[in-house]
């Protein structure tokens, strides 16, 4: 594997895998990101990771650009040991069509299928979340079948309420608060995803694994009234 380095203003600098979204960027990341979980370097603020790369933003006073690539390089070192990368798989409920996916119906004659048949390729897969971003919280999840991948459409919405579900080309997502957005909107789950309150108030994290289960308007508005309560 090719892995390069590049600097990102002053005080980040990007480790990139490859051009390509595959099993072995995907792996690379994940087990990049689990060696600066596992050995912070003391001059390291944070690291974000992506679909092929992994920033990592340094305090310039305690280290510059050279000695942070040189250390990262060091780290990369252990790349091939036998790691414990942790993984979690989280089940998102979700609602689908009506008031909730109003582009439902078009996802289904985009791909010469109907509402069922949509929802029963969504519920289907085991997704993985590719990077947190856009907006707080907001996955970028692969793997969806591409029978029912869609475009962007034309004209993005001014306002998509939060916890929507969305595909757009070969992904799907979850808006986690309301925001403008243009992708083709399927359903919505009842489940926050974005936590303010919280120590980590993301949900979900680059590598999470995600299953969506559909369920009922009842079952929605039950969830909602009672978030904490143990729901079907």
């Amino acid at each position: 594997m090719n892995i390069s380095f590049s600097p990102l203003g002053d005080q980040a600098i990007v480790i990139e895998f490859g051009h390509e979204i595959n099993e072995q960027t995907k792996q690379a990341v994940r087990r990049v990101s689990t060696l600066l979980e596992k050995q912070k370097p003391d001059w390291m603020i944070e690291f974000i990771p992506a679909f092929v790369t992994v920033t990592v933003f340094y305090n310039p006073i305690l280290a510059l650009y050279d000695k942070v690539k040189i250390e990262l390089e060091r780290l990369l070192l252990h790349l091939g040991e036998d790691l414990a990368v942790k993984t979690t798989t989280i089940e998102i409920p979700v609602c689908y069509g009506g008031e909730f996916g109003p582009d439902l119906e078009f996802v289904a004659r985009h791909n010469k299928l109907t509402p069922r048949e949509v929802i029963d390729i969504h519920t289907s897969g085991t997704y993985s979340v590719h990077m947190i971003g856009f907006a707080p919280g907001f996955p970028f999840i692969g793997g969806m079948s591409e029978k029912i991948a869609a475009p962007r459409r034309d004209s993005p919405r001014l306002r998509i309420p939060e916890r929507t579900v969305g595909i757009a080309g070969l992904q799907t997502g979850v808006y986690p608060i309301e925001t403008p957005g243009g992708w083709q909107l399927i359903g919505r789950t009842p489940i926050r995803l974005f936590l303010p309150e919280n120590d980590v108030p993301s949900l979900l994290r680059a590598g999470d694994q995600i299953v969506f289960k559909e369920i009922s308007k009842e079952d929605y508005d039950a969830w909602e009234e009672k978030p904490d309560a143990e729901n079907p």
